[in-house]
């Protein structure tokens, strides 16, 4: 006789086995109709799972808003995999998971789709949502699911079921309708619960099982919400988001540019390295603040230093490498092995802990072509690298301070909502329990301390160590993962490190990897983003352009263009003999913040006609008076 505990703390005894679905009934019929799963003993399961003995459920409705949008977008992957299907016989289906918001599936097709079909295909599912299929799960033998999906043709389930499935263990299936899949599930408890929220978006190609040596597939992306109201929302963000695309801007604001001779690596433009120097800069200022030694390791290192990091083994085929007077090289894809190899230059002692390293790393990484996208995701980038080599004693406190040099750094950015995450120890790691939970402590008490609230991730640190992770939210909504904190409990061992503890010990320093802009150029594209290419002051590559109306002035703007570049403010001039309200529009279209016009009164008046780029007349100033204008937005970061 199952004993059901609820969220509230009240509990439901049955004389016999129960649903999810009849726990809720059992409630309310109004829950029972809401349910779209359950969450027993925190595992997430259908509405049809059943409970023979006593367990904790929460009935999911869509008010869990994140559960509920997993839910609905697994589902509208096997909906939309039911109606290519339908629409095209012989299609193979492949894999169809739910991403940040949406879908995909990918289809082995002859025929390539268009976006003809595509309209097809969302008419379609709108159909098989109206259908209202229950969507069930079944079981089936291992050896019998490859035969039924091998006489169906569906030679990709075949490869899945051989590869994923261990030999003798059965294979979960959902159908819904005529229409099946292999899956894990758990779903809706009909394509009736997805409603009408949501839309097909694009086409793209994708390698089977992401490797290009095998066969292109088709993949159909598509978004998923909760309903309409909330798809209408995203589609105007996604519009709002094309505009601010910082490859549009970057080329329209004369910052930067790809090639197919360099892919995946940014060609700077002046302007565009202006952004990056001042990126950079302020990271120096902050670097000295917070007492880093800033270095610089080589470029390519030997096999073997990758070998014992264990990035080989790992990131090989990550890596770009060559082959010279019979060794065997690579060029770094990130920097910490080559910071420990300065740690070992000398004996260490614990007085000399924390050591704070720090590096604007160059790095290249062997992306696929395919997942390239600008700034954003790229071959070549540098990394605002550091690494602190401390105590055990000292990781809480070195932890808390990083926090601090986060939060400053992305505040005097512009980004206030920033979102943060605890990954702790996954199932395979290195070093001891205790040491896991020295680190893990450490990084949610500095994270505690400072009355900050957190995800917990479990199992999802890396191997080698816990880890904070920062998302900024952006001007439009949008979450960018950016910085990290990351504990390493095994790379220094491997590498050698060790200093002489206060009783004379030989002991390995616990390292601390820390990003905060993470990829230079990614920070810099999100920048652009965030700002729509309207950056603040401080980080403007032309701070204001002085126009004038007519050749008797050319003298003056001249004039007045020293003294403020002299000031140590960046500005142009613009002399052309073209019409003021011309150049005004052109200058404004390039996000300069101020527009300083210079006819014959202010000539006369020695002073500036100012204008903002929103438009905004906001009078006439003394050059000095410009000055300190600007010299008080670059200084106090104004956005």
């Amino acid at each position: 006789m199952p004993l059901i505990t609820l969220p509230d703390g009240s509990q439901r005894p049955f004389d016999q086995p129960v649903s999810v679905h009849d726990v809720a009934a059992s409630i309310g019929p109004g829950l029972a109709k809401a349910a779209l799963a359950g969450r027993v003993n925190g595992a997430l399961v259908d509405t049809s799972y059943v409970m023979s003995t006593d367990a904790e459920l929460a009935i999911v409705t869509s008010k869990d808003e994140e559960t509920a949008l997993e839910l609905m977008r697994h589902d509208a992957a096997h909906v939309m995999a039911q109606a290519v299907q339908e629409l095209y016989p012989g299609t193979q289906v492949t894999i169809g998971p739910a991403i940040e918001n949406g879908f995909y599936y990918d289809f082995a097709r002859d025929e390539p789709f268009t976006p003809a079909d595509l309209e097809q295909i969302e008419a379609r599912m709108h159909e098989i949502v109206k259908r209202n299929l229950p969507i069930v799960r079944e079981v089936m033998d291992r050896e019998e699911a490859k035969r039924v999906f091998g006489e169906l043709g569906e030679q990709y389930k075949v490869e899945i079921i051989d590869d994923i499935i261990p030999e003798g263990e059965a294979v979960s299936i959902y159908r819904q309708g005529d229409w099946f899949d292999v899956c894990r599930g758990p779903h809706l408890p009909s394509t009736g619960k997805l409603g009408n929220g949501f839309k097909l978006t694009k086409l793209a190609g994708a390698y089977w099982r992401g490797d290009s040596s095998n066969a292109m597939l088709q993949r159909i992306y598509g978004t998923a919400w909760r309903d309409k109201k909330e798809l209408k929302a995203y589609l105007r963000r996604l519009e709002e988001a094309e505009k601010r695309d910082h490859r549009k801007l970057g080329k329209q604001l004369d910052l930067f540019h790809f090639q197919d001779e360099a892919p995946g690596m940014a060609f700077w433009h002046a302007k565009g390295r202006v952004i990056y120097r001042l990126a950079e800069a302020y990271m120096r200022e902050k670097l000295d603040q917070y007492g880093y030694q800033e270095v610089e390791t080589p470029q390519v290192l030997d096999r073997s230093l990758w070998e014992r990091s264990g990035h080989w083994e790992k990131f090989a085929d990550d890596m770009f490498t060559t082959h010279l007077d019979e060794r065997d090289y690579a060029i770094k894809p990130m920097n910490c092995p080559g910071h420990i190899q300065l740690f070992n230059q000398g004996l260490k002692s614990y007085r000399d802990l924390p050591l704070r390293i720090a590096e604007f790393g160059v790095v290249h990484r062997n992306e696929p072509s395919g997942t390239l996208h600008g700034l954003m995701r790229a071959r070549r980038f540098t990394q605002d690298d550091a690494h602190v080599f401390c105590t055990e004693e000292q990781l809480q406190p070195e932890v808390a301070t990083l926090i601090e040099m986060v939060f400053e750094t992305y505040r005097d950015f512009g980004f206030t909502e920033i979102e943060l995450a605890l990954s702790l120890r996954p199932e395979k790691r290195v070093g001891s329990d205790a040491l896991w939970d020295k680190g893990e402590a450490a990084l949610a008490k500095s994270l505690t301390d400072k009355g900050l609230e957190y995800k917990v991730k479990p199992g999802e640190g890396a191997f080698y160590g816990p880890k904070i992770e920062f998302t900024l939210h952006d001007s439009i909504g949008r979450a960018w993962q950016c910085g990290t904190i990351q504990v390493d409990f095994s790379m220094p061992g491997r590498l050698g490190a060790h200093y002489i503890a206060e009783d004379n010990s030989k002991q390995t320093p616990v390292m601390i990897h820390r990003a905060i802009l993470g990829s230079v150029e990614r920070f810099i594209g999100i920048l652009i983003e965030h700002y729509a290419g309207l950056l603040p002051v401080w980080l403007s590559p032309v701070q204001a352009v002085l126009l004038n109306i007519t050749d008797r002035q050319a003298a003056f703007v001249e004039e007045a263009a020293k003294t403020l570049r002299n000031k140590g403010f960046r500005v142009e001039t613009d002399l052309r003999n073209e019409k003021i309200g011309f150049k005004i529009r052109e200058h404004t279209l390039q996000r300069v913040p101020y527009l300083l016009v210079v006819g014959d009164r202010e000539v006369e008046a020695r002073s500036l006609s100012v204008r903002d780029r929103q438009g905004q007349d906001l009078g006439t100033f003394t050059l000095d008076a410009f000055s300190e204008r600007l010299s008080e937005e670059v200084a106090n970061r104004i956005h």
